[in-house]
């Protein structure tokens, strides 16, 4: 079964008011709504806030991620229930509000923290029956949507020249190379919080990614964003040395990171150009500077075999 907006929304908005109302006797009304995406519809009341995951979310692989979460307190966020409800046949999730990353300060990203919690994360003992993390599926879905989309856009042929450069297992169409360690498979700024709300400890949200996997995965987007350019070295030395000092084991603890870092990286910089041309042409304008950064790069990552110790 599967609902639009127009049904979703208010029946979210009632079920989080309710689960607020549970939580505190002091309840400032008001729903608001946070995200409405095709894969995400995420709505807060007060300190509470629901999640309406994909409609094609896979139940029993989100109760084990939801569940996983309770059980990582000081990395991720813990959730408000240990399992996903129906609310017109979308699965939600219950979490408790929390003070997102300032996008209008770039010099108060925590990149600190958020390269110590990645290592926090890569060191805890994988969860019985966590799946697969979901970075290289949802990369192969941007590649796909862009083939779709816009097979005769100038852009589209050197993104997907990088794509299929890649090793199978960045491709989504082979198991990752071992040993699969807990992941948490989408990592950027915006999946950071501070809880308690407002200046609590920083925590990593958004579970619909975690699973086992390569680590590298996590550092791939700033490693990519550095290697086009588009994030200054100075952010990436401080995201790269705090990892290093909390004991990450995606990269070396000295040395060149690159040939653990190179294979994700080149898959994030073809899945977030592939998302920059299908959006552009959607929206029927130009490419702007930013989006033909990532498109140039991989022009250029295309005309290089990519450096994959692990085959």
């Amino acid at each position: 079964m599967t609902t639009d907006a127009h049904t979703l929304l208010p029946a979210l908005e009632a079920r989080v008011r309710e689960t607020a109302h549970a939580r505190t006797a002091a309840c400032p009304c008001g729903a608001a709504t946070l995200a409405d995406r095709p894969d995400a519809t995420v709505v807060r009341h007060a300190g509470t806030v629901a999640k309406a995951h994909a409609a094609d979310a896979d139940p029993a692989e989100l109760s084990l991620r939801v569940t996983a979460a309770a059980l990582l307190p000081g990395v991720l966020l813990p959730p408000l229930a240990p399992a996903p409800v129906d609310v017109h046949g979308r699965l939600v999730t219950y979490w408790p509000y929390g003070t997102p990353v300032e996008p209008e300060d770039p010099d108060a990203a925590p990149w600190e923290a958020a390269a110590t919690l990645l290592a926090r994360l890569h060191r805890t003992p994988v969860p019985a029956a966590l799946p697969p993390m979901r970075g290289p599926a949802k990369a192969a879905l941007a590649a796909a949507r862009l083939r779709g989309t816009a097979p005769d856009h100038p852009a589209t042929g050197p993104v997907l020249a990088a794509w299929a450069a890649l090793p199978a297992w960045a491709r989504g169409e082979a198991a990752m190379p071992g040993p699969a360690l807990l992941c948490h498979g989408d990592l950027h700024l915006g999946q950071l919080i501070r809880h308690p709300a407002p200046d609590g400890p920083w925590l990593l949200i958004d579970v619909d990614d975690l699973g086992t996997g390569v680590p590298a995965w996590d550092l791939a987007r700033p490693a990519a964003w550095y290697a086009c350019g588009l994030l200054p070295p100075e952010e990436w030395h401080r995201f790269l040395t705090a990892y290093r000092t909390a004991g990450g084991p995606a990269v070396p603890a000295a040395g060149d990171p690159w040939p653990a870092l190179d294979v994700p990286a080149r898959a994030l910089t073809a899945q977030t150009a592939a998302r920059a041309v299908t959006k552009a042409v959607l929206e029927g304008r130009a490419l702007d500077e930013v989006e033909c950064s990532l498109v140039d790069a991989c022009a250029r990552m295309a005309s290089v075999r990519p450096a994959d110790p692990r085959g």
